[in-house]
């Protein structure tokens, strides 16, 4: 099952004036206010616990090897400044927070990495979230648009110092969030394949100008989706390649791992966008075949009634019966009823013959 979540409030998206200065912080006031919570930890111990002032964090990040900040919502461009003094975050890194719609990327600044991923979550639509990560010696700050995330089995591995997250660096962490994010991938896509098959099925047996809407807006999810996945891989790549000395060579070994997850979701991503694709025409096709059977029933029963109807002309003009040349039975007792029986079985064995031809439905 993909990951629920409330749907979005609003446009969250942030525009900042042409012209302002590089670093300016532009926050839409109806974001939310940014909410803290702190993970700090060692081999043995670990301390969690929302932050209500920016003045505990200088002493949380003293007294623990690892502290993981995470903050849920950008609404307040002080406390984000605040964030930025404490941990000595680039102006241009922080305006990137603050601003999003960019791409995923990891970008060095001095002695920390910013990396840009993007979390995706599938309710109704698609929705795509930017979750923005600073990686330093001793931290992992995160930054997210709002509360709920895909990272609660990290927080539980955390807790119950599963694995060797406890014992590792804050490199380690950084590459545990990545790959939930990246793995969250895999469900949505799961329910997008389902979705498609539905279509299809619905295509097949029931085409409806409803579908048609659906299989756009399928269609418009797998395109959020591919440019949500596509710059991830790119990201993963100049990590790989670009030797950073705040990944140890061991946690490079587990971020191959994730480029390797990153590809096949692209690969799942574009198969499912060639069905997509493919779904238009299937419905097209069976609208023009359902059109077909139509129309040729419809052919049949008027190539019917064409003899049947000369007939009846025919013999409607009511001439003179004392003529020799006119129509035969008129002034017979039975003529009517033999007429009768004559058009009912010209119009049997014209049945008879398409069927003999397959056009009804039998074997030529």
């Amino acid at each position: 099952m993909a990951t629920m979540r409330p749907p979005r409030l609003g446009p969250w998206r942030t525009k900042k004036a042409p012209g302002s200065m590089p670093g300016t912080l532009s926050i839409d006031p109806s974001m939310p206010k940014p909410v803290i919570r702190v993970i700090a930890y060692g081999p043995d111990a670990l301390v969690e616990k929302p932050v209500e002032s920016l003045d505990e964090l200088p002493g949380l990040l003293a007294e623990h090897p690892v502290c993981w900040v995470n903050v849920d919502g950008l609404g307040d461009a002080e406390v984000l400044t605040g964030l930025g003094q404490i941990f000595g975050l680039h102006r241009l890194a922080l305006e990137d927070v603050a601003t999003l719609h960019q791409r995923a990327k990891a970008e060095p600044y001095g002695q920390q990495l910013f990396i840009v991923t993007r979390m995706v979550f599938l309710n109704e639509r698609l929705e795509t979230e930017q979750v923005s990560l600073f990686l330093g010696e001793r931290f992992v700050l995160t930054f997210q648009e709002r509360p709920g995330d895909c990272f609660e089995p990290v927080r539980q591995r955390l807790r119950k110092g599963q694995g060797r997250i406890r014992q590792a660096g804050p490199d380690y962490l950084a590459y545990a969030l990545l790959d939930a994010a990246i793995d969250q991938n895999f469900p949505v896509l799961e329910a997008m394949g389902e979705r498609l098959e539905a279509l299809e099925n619905r295509v097949m047996d029931r085409p409806d100008p409803s579908s048609v809407s659906a299989i756009y807006e399928a269609r418009r999810d797998l395109l959020a989706l591919r440019r949500a996945v596509w710059p991830q891989r790119e990201m993963l790549s100049a990590l790989l390649r670009e030797e950073n000395p705040l990944f140890a060579p061991e946690t490079r070994l587990y971020l191959r791992d994730c480029y390797d997850h990153i590809s096949q979701i692209i690969d799942m991503v574009e198969t499912d966008r060639e069905l997509a694709g493919g779904l238009l025409d299937v419905y097209l096709s069976s609208v023009s075949n359902r059109m077909n059977e139509v129309m040729k029933v419809l052919t049949i029963i008027a190539t019917i009634f064409i003899p049947l109807g000369f007939i009846a002309g025919l013999y409607g003009m009511n001439f003179d019966t004392a003529s020799p040349w006119n129509l035969p039975e008129l002034g017979w007792r039975y003529g009517y009823p033999a007429v009768l029986t004559a058009m009912a079985a010209l119009a049997g064995g014209m049945l008879y013959y398409f069927r003999r031809k397959g056009w009804l439905g039998g074997k030529r």
